[in-house]
């Protein structure tokens, strides 16, 4: 593995473009490589899956990176965001006009927007409950939330008569 430290350092400068942040991940790839010795298969190229684990730690920390920016601008707005709301009942805080308007949509928006918004479920839970693929609880969520905010005359840049 020695052999491949000059070339790999090389390309962990060229991708983080920063000397402390190459030689950070340059270790992290060799302590990775050293802990996963028996996943490499003898006589296939080293080189290659040592470049490959340098990517993809490389990918997993721009990614990370990214949802903690993400997660320190939400904090920016809203220094609350990191704590879980009360879970709620389905009707507790809404007003009657609200409560009527929910009940009125058809069964399958209705349920999404119970689980999801009122329910604080996640999206992959709710479609769990419902029995649906993800992308439909979605779908769904969207369309109900429309046909809610339609029936409460609520939208945003629409004149309430």
């Amino acid at each position: 593995m020695a052999e491949h430290w000059h070339e790999l350092r090389l390309h962990a400068l060229r991708l983080c473009r920063n000397e402390a942040a190459a030689q950070d991940l340059l270790q992290d790839t060799f302590e990775r490589a050293l802990r996963f010795e028996r996943q490499y298969e003898p006589n296939s190229n080293l080189r290659a899956w040592l470049h490959r684990i340098l990517l993809s730690l490389f990918v997993t920390r721009c990614r990370r990176s990214r949802r903690e920016r993400r997660a320190l601008e939400n904090l920016t707005h809203d220094p609350c965001a990191w704590t879980h709301r009360e879970p709620t009942s389905a009707g507790n805080e809404l007003s009657p006009r609200a409560a009527s308007a929910l009940a009125k949509l058809p069964l399958g928006f209705r349920r999404a927007v119970e689980l999801v918004d009122l329910g604080d479920m996640s999206y992959r839970d709710a479609a769990d409950v419902i029995g649906v693929p993800l992308g439909t609880v979605m779908s769904r969520l969207h369309r109900g939330r429309r046909m809610l905010a339609e029936a409460l005359d609520e939208r945003p840049g629409r004149e309430a008569a």
